[in-house]
């Protein structure tokens, strides 16, 4: 698939997860439900919810329950929520979400910060998670610093492959490779995607992109031309890891499906309604978020001509 054939591109929605989990002071659950169900309105395939982790790891995000009670369900929208073990899975499940994102590093320093456990331990956890729900709910698999760790540095791509290769065996049904702290770099990602199409041909394979060193939309184009069509991204451009220094921003959804759309791959997003959601999210958050075009307008957005113009020119005419 080239960038700019028009193939269908997915973009799944993470604020509602992966922004807030960071957020230093917590989002009022009615605030989350709000925005949620705006969201939902503007065409997203996916949204990422919520998170059922402990309250006490992730404080921003104990009203999980409560979510997915309050929010309003849109037909034709996925709602997912990340678990990181069977105790969150089965909350998870217990509130009616879609899909449950699993998740583990491939890191294994990574991993020991992020989740108090090896490698190993992780994917054993994982894999008792998709034996036990197969059949149940649908199950995504998240692999967390496939591009480079920040305390490690480079990855081996074999790790990759080992991980993934072990969940998607055990029954996951999709994987979603994760640049946790944006150390991916374009040629790198088409690779990586090149090579996940030939060793796991026929699976789902999403990007987990972060725009920490401003490589996002960069790495986003070169992961399409290798032949990806699905993206998580996360509106305002908010995100981050609690467990990776310097994970600041995700990919940013309305930018993401601006570019998308001025290429002329097709979303079915309603970039408009994605634009308001972006604009009132600083009221949500309290803050000013890194995304650019709710702040400068689609490409399309044209200005009228100065007052003076007209005279201007007319004297340009007269000058020959």
């Amino acid at each position: 698939m080239g960038a700019d054939t028009g193939t269908k591109v997915y973009v799944h929605e993470v604020a509602p997860r992966d922004g807030f989990q960071i957020e230093p002071t917590f989002i009022p659950t009615e605030a989350k439900i709000g925005l949620i169900n705006q969201l939902s309105q503007t065409g997203l395939p996916v949204i990422e919810a919520t998170s059922f982790t402990s309250p006490k790891a992730i404080p921003a995000l104990r009203d999980a329950e409560d979510v997915m009670r309050g929010i309003t369900r849109a037909p034709g929208v996925t709602y997912t929520a990340l678990v990181p073990n069977m105790r969150g899975a089965e909350r998870a499940v217990a509130a009616r979400v879609d899909e449950i994102n699993l998740v583990m590093s491939v890191s294994e320093t990574h991993n020991l910060t992020n989740l108090r456990m090896t490698r190993e331990q992780s994917c054993a956890q994982l894999c008792e998670v998709i034996r036990a729900l197969a059949g149940r709910v649908a199950i995504n698999a998240s692999l967390s610093t496939c591009f480079g760790c920040p305390m490690e540095g480079a990855v081996p791509e074999e790790e990759v492959w080992r991980w993934a290769g072990r969940l998607l065996e055990t029954g996951a049904s999709g994987v979603s490779l994760c640049d946790t702290t944006g150390m991916a770099q374009p040629r790198q990602v088409g690779r990586v995607v090149v090579e996940y199409g030939r060793r796991f041909p026929g699976t789902k394979l999403t990007l987990h992109l972060h725009n920490t060193r401003g490589l996002g939309l960069a790495n986003v184009l070169a992961a399409l031309d290798a032949g990806a069509d699905r993206f998580d991204a996360s509106l305002g451009g908010l995100g981050g890891c609690p467990y990776a220094p310097g994970a600041t921003g995700n990919v940013c959804t309305e930018d993401l499906v601006h570019m998308l759309e001025a290429m002329g791959c097709a979303t079915d997003i309603d970039l408009g309604a994605l634009l308001e959601c972006a604009r009132m999210l600083p009221g949500v958050v309290g803050h000013e978020v890194p995304g650019q075009v709710a702040k400068a307008g689609r490409i399309s957005d044209l200005h009228p001509e100065p007052d003076w113009l007209p005279e201007a020119r007319a004297k340009a005419r007269e000058r020959g």
